[in-house]
């Protein structure tokens, strides 16, 4: 039986999403628990493989299971394993070709930054942080040019594992509220700190370090050394993953911080 899952954390804690010998990670916690559940040892597979200090609203992954159990044990069975910081959602029966990373056809990411003279202390682990005042309209501007179909080998890290830096961006969009900026971002697929290097050449365009048009060059040169470097991971939120309606997996509750719903 193969059964998809919703889940959401707080990347804080933990190294990444992906398994690794420490053991310290979100797919670490989740097959533990879920083996504990199940009586059998557990392998999942994610939508998205968020880096250390990533957090996620809404990230899905599926595992399979011999194990006969109500949904409900998939859920609140699973969460009392797990730590404070790691919540499954929901959690559904899918047919054996339903897989959560190559059904997905779209992924959004949410980069949350904390625009003030003095930084944060309770958001610290969930936001970023930049002191100088920062100009949205010229963002906005420099964000348009990123849509559409580009190599984005600019924005790759040196570490990235894609065969292809070709991606079809289909948002990229600027907002601010009181001193919060957020950039919302979604596509087919990201390149491994494709939107944290994103955010730091829009922020150097905000702080009037670039005209907006420089980011359109930045992308046509496909150089990640004249790029600008990478924002810190607390601001990073996976917000979301698009499957065909066939699937009809169940609805994320909102839970974004601050007050800022994924769709706001």
């Amino acid at each position: 039986m193969r059964i998809a899952i919703g889940v959401s954390y707080d990347g804080s804690p933990f190294e990444g999403w992906q398994s690794q010998p420490s053991g310290r990670t979100v797919q670490d916690h989740l097959e533990s628990a879920l083996a504990q559940i199940s009586g059998e040892p557990v392998r999942i597979a994610g939508a998205g493989r968020t880096d250390s200090g990533v957090h996620a609203v809404a990230q899905v992954a599926h595992f399979d299971t011999g194990a006969d159990r109500p949904e409900s044990a998939w859920v609140r069975g699973v969460n009392a394993k797990l730590p404070d910081e790691i919540a499954v959602q929901w959690a559904l029966p899918v047919q054996g070709d339903f897989h959560a990373r190559f059904s997905a056809f779209e992924r959004s990411y949410r980069y949350v930054l904390y625009n003030h003279p003095v930084r944060p202390g309770i958001a610290s682990r969930h936001a970023g942080w930049f002191h100088r005042p920062l100009d949205v309209e010229a963002m906005r501007f420099a964000a348009d040019v990123l849509v559409g179909e580009h190599d984005f080998s600019a924005f790759r890290s040196s570490e990235c594992q894609a065969k292809s830096p070709v991606r079809q961006l289909h948002r990229a969009e600027v907002t601010r509220r009181g001193p919060w900026v957020l950039f919302d971002f979604t596509a087919n697929a990201f390149l491994h700190h494709m939107v944290r290097n994103l955010v730091g050449c829009l922020v150097y365009v905000g702080k009037g370090g670039h005209p907006p048009q420089w980011l359109g060059e930045v992308l046509e040169g496909r150089d990640r050394k004249a790029a600008a470097p990478t924002m810190a991971a607390a601001g990073l939120y996976l917000t979301g993953v698009r499957y065909p309606a066939n699937w009809q997996l169940p609805d994320f509750a909102r839970m974004m911080p601050f007050g800022f719903g994924e769709d706001s």
